[in-house]
């Protein structure tokens, strides 16, 4: 079955964006409110001695399933609409804006991200260690763990691994972007099936 793929977007209403990011077990990376998790090749990698996470928060032009009560269906970010999303997140000072997988009720203070980087070889910023796989255009960051508790009972025992962010996107269908990059997407969702296949047969 051939899922149909929507590229999110924000637009110039303060209303878009990513709004949170959420410490998860298995990370990613409606107006449509999304959460996204179990993209499972970003986990993020910790600093012991001086308490930092780092790790992928969002990676360019990924295709991402979804399933709601609209369908199936997969979405994706390209690298303009990440570097967007980046300078609203930081524009509206959400870097404290931390919580404990997508639950409201689990925000935590003494979290809170310390550095930012998207991937752009032009200007010398590259693939960190860690996430080999993140493409161009695709958001990394840094975030200092001060609170004891998340710190000594999630973070060292290993039960969160990774970022997932969250918040509010507009929908656009795959077929009003441009042909090149439709192929593009294409290619990988094809190469994730193969991967999915794969794993399957050597279960």
């Amino acid at each position: 079955m051939n899922l149909p793929v929507y590229k999110l977007v924000i637009d110039d209403s303060d209303e878009l964006g990513v709004d949170f990011v959420a410490l998860v077990d298995k990370p990613a990376i409606e107006k449509n409110w999304m959460a996204f998790d179990e993209v499972k090749q970003f986990n993020f990698v910790a600093d012991k001695d001086r308490r930092l996470i780092s790790g992928a928060l969002m990676a360019a032009d990924l295709p991402i399933y979804r399933r709601d009560e609209s369908g199936e269906y997969y979405v994706i970010f390209d690298k303009d609409q990440i570097e967007k999303i980046a300078q609203r997140y930081f524009k509206s000072g959400f870097i404290h804006n931390v919580n404990m997988m997508h639950d409201a009720e689990r925000k935590v203070a003494g979290v809170y991200m310390v550095e930012s980087m998207i991937i752009d070889k032009s200007r010398g910023i590259r693939t960190p260690e860690g996430c080999p796989t993140l493409t161009e255009g695709s958001w990394f960051g840094t975030f200092k763990v001060d609170n004891d508790e998340v710190w000594n009972d999630f973070i060292k025992t290993g039960v969160f691994k990774g970022f997932s962010v969250e918040g509010a996107f507009a929908h656009r269908k795959l077929t009003d972007m441009p042909q090149e990059q439709i192929e593009g997407v294409a290619q990988r969702i094809q190469s994730l099936k193969e991967k999915i296949k794969k794993f399957a047969t050597t279960k």
